[in-house]
């Protein structure tokens, strides 16, 4: 599975990101991991400068084997809790997909 960890200009710490990112797709899609190809996470501070409600955006896109890439977006106040929402959010659509496709063998 790879990884890969997109940021805009505005998000600062960049490893330290990277690495919490990481952890938190090992610790939540871990059993999953076996269908999954690859992930992306896009991050976004959409007011840049300026403070504001849910204005850290989270996109994660998952590419399972042999099917379309799915995604899901969170916004909160920090990044921490975007991207956690957004690796939740993926969680759910991911239980989702994978068991339809065990329910129809």
């Amino acid at each position: 599975m790879q990884i890969q960890v997109n940021t805009d200009n505005t998000i600062s710490g960049r490893e330290d990101v990277v690495r919490f990112v990481e952890d938190v797709l090992g610790s939540k899609l871990g059993a999953v991991s076996s269908a999954i190809t690859r992930i992306e996470v896009h991050l976004q501070d959409q007011n840049a400068d300026k403070s504001g409600p849910d204005d850290k955006r989270c996109m994660v896109e998952v590419r399972l084997e042999n099917r379309q890439p799915v995604s899901a977006t969170n916004t909160a106040d920090n990044l921490q809790s975007a991207v956690t929402g957004a690796v939740d959010k993926m969680r759910n659509l991911l239980d989702r997909e994978i068991g339809k496709a065990r329910a129809r063998r």
